[in-house]
């Protein structure tokens, strides 16, 4: 498959799985949930849906839940909206890149205050 349509086909399944989801899920019940990623298979088969949830721990769990239970219904929202040859089965996977992210700033940050406010070290 050209790498431009599969780039394609990757937005617009991101874009309407992240539609999907809004309309099903209430914010309060499973926080509020983000599709950050989609990463279909070359044949567009199958899919992986990488998704973050923000909230507390409890909400986090709970909201992965109620998107794998959820599944089918929104792979068959995502096939009505989305015309492909196969709808793509979907596997949805919690991303915790910005919670990375986020911990290597705060590690960044300690190091900066750790370090004298003087001129950087000179090296030997």
């Amino acid at each position: 498959m050209s790498g431009v349509r599969h780039e394609r086909v990757r937005e617009l399944l991101k874009r309407e799985i992240g539609e999907s989801i809004r309309r099903e899920f209430a914010t309060g019940d499973v926080g509020l949930i983000t599709v950050n990623d989609v990463v279909p298979a070359g044949d567009l088969k199958s899919a992986v849906v990488y998704v973050s949830i923000l909230g507390n721990t409890d909400q986090q769990k709970r909201g992965l839940v109620k998107l794998n239970e959820a599944r089918i219904r929104l792979q068959a929202m995502v096939a009505r909206a989305v015309v492909l040859k196969y709808t793509p089965l979907l596997k949805f996977v919690a991303d915790d890149t910005i919670v990375r992210g986020n911990r290597v700033l705060q590690i960044m940050e300690e190091l900066e205050k750790a370090e004298p406010s003087g001129d950087a070290p000179t090296p030997p």
